[in-house]
């Protein structure tokens, strides 16, 4: 498994009843988390003084309750990136910590290159992985069908003190994207890619990650350079293996261009614990 395990300022402090408790900071959260499947052995005072715990619905969806107020949004910080972090509806906070040992290895990839190194970054949310590739010294094109995600990352990329970089961010349907990258022949050295369960494309077709990964990433393919550098597949979708991302990045990546091929789970340790919590998988390929 990867763990993210060099935070300093995020911390899962426990887990319990599908709940999971985190500092952000310097503010407690409780978030549910369906492989929460254990029992909380013992409701310690962090729990009873989290800023806010956010709670299902009967019916789908929920909403944060707020025992004590908190800034509208804060920032993190993660070795030399930061971020800016916002409770959302969807009880998310804008930013997933157990990638950030996927932002230590591309760092050490791009500092590591011979060349320039330009990335693809798609379905890319607020931004973590741009952040941490133009830290690096990458050209980087960012793209996410969500125009508040874009601005999102668009500040991240400030916070940290790299507006200067050069950074494209593009508002738009992902697949339509690299189908237009394909006409107008642009190359990447790097493609990153974290993938929804669902959706749907840009001509209404669905997405299913079981069915509709495979070809996405053969058209993603297209768009790598005669010397690229990496290709990184994170998913959430449950009951997908780490063995499927390897099987599949062997018969495209692989027998293009030799390489290697890692995959596993990523998550995060438990601090009262000393476990790990799973949180999604991952699979790689570099040259």
């Amino acid at each position: 498994m990867y763990v993210a395990h060099d935070w300093k300022d995020y911390e899962l402090l426990d887990t319990g009843d599908g709940d999971k408790l985190e500092r952000w900071g310097d503010v407690i959260l409780r978030r549910p988390d369906q492989l929460i499947i254990w029992p909380l052995k013992n409701e310690t005072d962090a729990w009873r003084k989290a800023h806010g715990h956010y709670k299902r619905n009967a019916v789908g969806g929920g909403q944060w309750d707020m025992k004590k107020p908190i800034p509208e949004r804060w920032s993190i910080s993660y070795d030399k990136l930061k971020f800016h972090i916002k409770p959302t509806n969807f009880k998310h906070t804008g930013l997933f910590p157990e990638q950030a040992m996927n932002w230590r290895w591309m760092m050490d990839k791009i500092v590591g290159a011979d060349r320039p190194i330009k990335v693809l970054n798609l379905f890319a949310y607020t931004g973590g992985a741009t952040v941490a590739a133009a830290y690096a010294g990458a050209e980087v094109v960012h793209v996410d069908a969500s125009k508040a995600t874009v601005q999102w990352a668009k500040e991240n990329l400030q916070l940290s003190g790299l507006a200067d970089r050069p950074v494209r961010f593009i508002t738009d349907d992902v697949f339509k994207f690299v189908q237009r990258e394909q006409r107008r022949g642009n190359k990447y050295d790097a493609i990153i890619m974290d993938p929804p369960s669902y959706g749907r494309g840009p001509s209404g077709e669905m997405w299913k990650l079981e069915s509709s990964l495979y070809p996405f990433l053969e058209s993603c393919m297209e768009l790598m350079s005669d010397k690229p550098l990496f290709m990184l597949i994170n998913s959430y979708t449950t009951g997908i293996s780490p063995t499927v991302l390897s099987n599949m990045l062997t018969m495209t990546l692989s027998q293009k261009y030799g390489g290697n091929i890692s995959s596993g789970e990523i998550g995060l340790p438990i601090t009262s614990s000393g476990l790990t919590l799973p949180c999604g998988i991952l699979g790689r390929w570099e040259a």
